[in-house]
């Protein structure tokens, strides 16, 4: 178990809609997988949303006017001397994921829901790490680091299809999980 003083990500956990989530502590475990033993000291907060709010957030900031899976924001950085001067944690970013959009996708998918969350939660944190999927280099860079750090939480890998089904092609991947 891990100790208070040994936790490198403080989690803070907003929940605007009544929809199931996982506990705060399952969503930190699974930042904190993605992040890995050497990420810095930081602070990361996700918002759990509905429809309407994931809809209105994605227009504004991705110009796509329905609600997605999962929002990345990364923190601006500060000058590394200053980080270092305050030896505190940092911000990270703040996540924002739609529980419905995630229900919907887990059921489509044939995934339980925590399989599901727990990707979008590491999804979403290697976006704040500096992981993209942009083009097919870094697509598949991002995908190995997500099945790795999945596997080791004991979840299957979120790309394979389900039996009887062809391969998605990488940039319908991406949209996926966007």
């Amino acid at each position: 178990m891990e100790r208070p003083e040994e936790s490198r990500v403080e989690l803070e956990v907003h929940r605007a809609v009544q929809a199931w989530a996982p506990s705060r502590q399952r969503i930190g475990d699974w930042a904190r997988a993605a992040l890995g033993a050497r990420a810095p000291r930081g602070e990361l907060a996700v918002r759990i949303v509905g429809r309407a709010e994931g809809r209105r957030l994605n227009a504004r900031w991705r110009g796509r006017d329905y609600a997605t899976n999962v929002l990345a924001f990364p923190a601006p950085s500060a000058a590394p001397a200053a980080r270092a001067a305050r030896a505190e944690r940092r911000p990270l970013g703040d996540l924002v994921i739609c529980a419905p959009v995630v229900a919907r996708e887990a059921r489509e998918q044939h995934k339980t829901l925590a399989a599901h969350w727990a990707h979008m939660v590491v999804h979403g944190t290697l976006h704040l790490a500096g992981y993209d999927h942009e083009n097919d280099a870094d697509a598949r860079r991002m995908e190995r680091r997500e099945r790795r750090v999945l596997a080791g939480l004991g979840f299957a890998d979120p790309y394979r299809e389900p039996a009887g089904e062809a391969p998605a092609a990488p940039s319908v991947r991406r949209r996926v999980a966007a």
